[in-house]
């Protein structure tokens, strides 16, 4: 198991059962003889537990239009260069060399995650996979329709996959549905519907899973922000 090392250990033991096990037994030779060296599941999402898990995702958008390309693997290691730093980022590229190569069952590994990722985590996974859909500029429809299932897989609310689906397409009302409310809200519902998503979407909510996704979580919450200051310019409110 030695090249991908970090990845199985440091609380991932849930994830070395059921489907994402036997994808990264495909992968990495050796992890089930070395089942003693990991930790098992205790009940809160593990960093490397929400990584492997982004990274089984992302493999099945990159192959929604049916062709992976060098600019969509360079856009992945340079988002985990940025976000978790070089040696993530190399681990990342390789395992994710080895998922692409396999076939993976979107509804059992959302499954497997949705029992085993708490809520605020499955946000931030779906936040990153709009982000790797639109690194050529668009999300395609079919990108579009693995996401859309993805995230009903993992039980995610309409509201909550609307909301993040405005912060990277192009609507008419992108900053209503990011507050999730519509247009005919009035001033208080906007402030009250603000502060609803600065506590849901606050980077806080995934700090045990490091301080690194803490940190890429704050690029929603940025976007949150922007949205209510949109409103509130349009509307001419303090």
């Amino acid at each position: 198991m030695g090249k991908y090392g970090k990845w199985i250990s440091g609380g991932l033991g849930w994830a070395l059962f059921g489907p994402i096990g036997a994808i990264l037994g495909f992968a990495i030779g050796s992890v089930f003889d070395s089942m003693e060296t990991t930790k098992i599941y205790t009940g809160e999402s593990s960093r490397n537990g929400f990584l492997v898990s982004l990274l089984v995702l992302v493999s099945a958008v990159m192959k929604a239009d049916g062709r992976v390309m060098k600019s969509e693997l360079d856009y992945v290691k340079k988002y985990f260069y940025d976000n978790f730093g070089p040696s993530a980022a190399r681990e990342a590229i390789m395992l994710l060399r080895d998922i692409l190569k396999q076939s993976v069952s979107l509804s059992d590994v959302c499954k497997q995650i949705q029992e085993n990722i708490d809520y605020h985590s499955r946000l931030q996974l779906l936040h990153f996979l709009f982000g790797i859909a639109q690194a050529d500029g668009v999300v395609s429809v079919e990108e579009l329709k693995v996401i859309a299932d993805i995230a009903n897989f993992m039980s995610i609310s309409n509201s909550d996959f609307d909301s993040i689906k405005a912060m990277f397409v192009p609507d008419t009302d992108k900053y209503y549905k990011i507050l999730e409310i519509s247009p005919s809200a009035t001033n208080e519902e906007v402030k009250k519907a603000y502060r609803q998503m600065a506590i849901k979407y606050h980077p806080d909510k995934v700090q045990h899973l490091g301080e690194d996704i803490r940190l890429a979580a704050e690029q929603k919450f940025k976007m949150v922000n922007e949205a209510y200051e949109k409103i509130k310019k349009e509307r001419g409110f303090n």
